[in-house]
């Protein structure tokens, strides 16, 4: 029979009142030295706290959303005969002067005998009891772990550990590759790479990996209906677009660009461009702006790997253009933008365009593209979210042209604003980049100049 040793919240710095945001200990539960205990989150840090004994927990006496300070009793351990030294920096026993509550004795409540879910795993017990008028936690849903996976206390950070929890991911269930056996991020990316690699469901209850489930409704009993076939365009691409707006992190910057000079120089040209065959829109010079862009910042002309570990970085431009047809979006690829004149991109759009309307698009003709554009500023609408075309990191959404007054240091003067959205990949794209990549587009098709530079 071990000896019975209270556990005081030791000196964790310069902090009060710091929130208990896990409890990783049970009643009945065994603990080596340096065993986590609980997980504390102050406005600056995220800290664990080791049990200083070896030995069975007998009582925990805090629980999840208490506040507690240094000398906070937070529980009872019966420690083992022959414990092993406590870290120097652990406060094995009380601090002077503890509350008075805290230096009660404390009546450990017997361990609950061992029960067995129908799952055959142990059934997951609360930390600590809830008192009267406490919310009521709601389980967090767990991806349900390999039938071999060794069950074992886990050793990790904090920053891990709340990496998991966002996850879903059990811990305990986790082989850790760093030292002694200590869990790291890239451990649990595996952990769930060869859970969905391996078809695991997840837990009972449900999961993040879990999707819901369309009800099959009855249309008829509220009225007539007619069913009809979605065209084949459409099952394809919501097929694809589901995909994408699945497996990749979406992040949509918006921004607007003032187009006034643009839209001047276009109408000036408008004519002469119309004797050549052509039609000379806003889209060429959104092309060649993206294609300075795209050279100006490589990051917007890659691919993620599908191990997710590498970043290909293409040396050529290709643009995929969305275009509208009767039956469906469609997103050709015009094929090295930055080697061709805005007239030769005038024609090819116009081209390509009326051969996507008849449905004469070969599936070379929707290949190799780097970046797509979306333009909905023929039909209107103020901003969208589009949705990135993987495997390309980002893609540019841009609706209908509108005057404004823009304030230009002394007076309020009318300018055409071009609405911009750029939907990007977040684990290749970050948010500086995102802006920097918008303000760029704008500057370019700010000073049609630019574009020739």
């Amino acid at each position: 029979m071990g000896t019975e040793t209270k556990v005081y919240l030791p000196d964790i710095g310069d902090f009060h009142d710091v929130s208990v945001i896990e409890v990783l200990v049970a009643p009945g539960d065994r603990v080596a030295v340096e065993s986590s205990l609980l997980t504390l989150e102050s406005d600056k840090a995220t800290m664990e706290i080791p049990s200083p004994h070896a030995g069975a927990v007998k009582a925990v006496l805090v629980k999840a959303g208490d506040r507690i300070n240094r000398g906070h009793l937070i529980a009872v351990l019966d420690v083992d005969a022959a414990p092993e030294s406590a870290p120097a920096d652990v406060a094995a026993s009380p601090p002077p002067a503890p509350a008075a509550e805290e230096v009660e004795q404390v009546q450990a409540p017997a361990p609950e005998p061992a029960s067995v879910s129908a799952s055959g795993h142990p059934p997951v017990r609360d930390a600590a009891p809830r008192a009267p008028g406490d919310k009521e936690q709601r389980p967090r849903p767990v991806i349900a772990r390999p039938s071999d996976a060794p069950a074992k206390p886990a050793h990790a950070s904090p920053a891990v550990r709340r990496f998991a929890r966002e996850l879903g991911v059990p811990l305990e269930h986790v082989k850790g590759s760093g030292p002694k056996g200590r869990v790291l991020k890239e451990d649990v990316q595996s952990f769930v790479k060869r859970t969905l690699a391996e078809g695991m469901a997840p837990a009972a209850g449900g999961g993040p990996l879990a999707l819901p489930v369309a009800p099959d409704v009855d249309w008829t009993r509220f009225g007539e209906v007619v069913e009809q076939p979605l065209p084949r365009i459409r099952r394809l691409s919501g097929a694809h677009l589901h995909r994408c707006w699945l497996t990749v992190p979406h992040v949509t910057q918006f921004d607007e660009a003032d187009v006034t000079e643009l839209e001047a120089f276009r109408a000036a040209q408008k004519a002469e461009v119309e004797k050549a065959g052509a039609r000379l829109t806003l889209m060429p010079f959104l092309l060649k702006a993206v294609a300075a862009g795209l050279r100006a910042m490589p990051q917007f002309n890659s691919a993620l790997a599908p191990d997710g570990e590498r970043l290909i970085v293409r040396r050529y431009c290709h643009v995929g253009v969305a275009v509208d047809t009767p039956n469906g979006l469609v997103v050709p690829v015009i094929r090295d933008v930055d080697a061709k004149g805005v007239l030769a991109l005038a024609r090819e759009l116009a081209e390509v365009s009326q051969r996507a309307r008849d449905g004469k698009l070969l599936p070379a003709d929707m290949q190799g593209g780097c970046f797509s554009i979306s333009s909905l500023g023929g039909i209107g609408g103020l901003q969208f979210t589009p949705i990135v075309n993987a495997p390309e990191v980002a893609i540019l959404g841009v609706s209908r042209a509108a005057m404004k007054p823009v304030w230009d240091g002394s007076a309020f003067v009318p300018r055409l604003m071009l609405p911009l959205a750029l939907s990007y990949d977040h684990r290749v794209i970050d948010g500086a980049d995102g802006v920097r990549f918008t303000t760029l587009l704008a500057s370019l098709l700010g000073d049609v100049r630019r574009l020739l530079l």
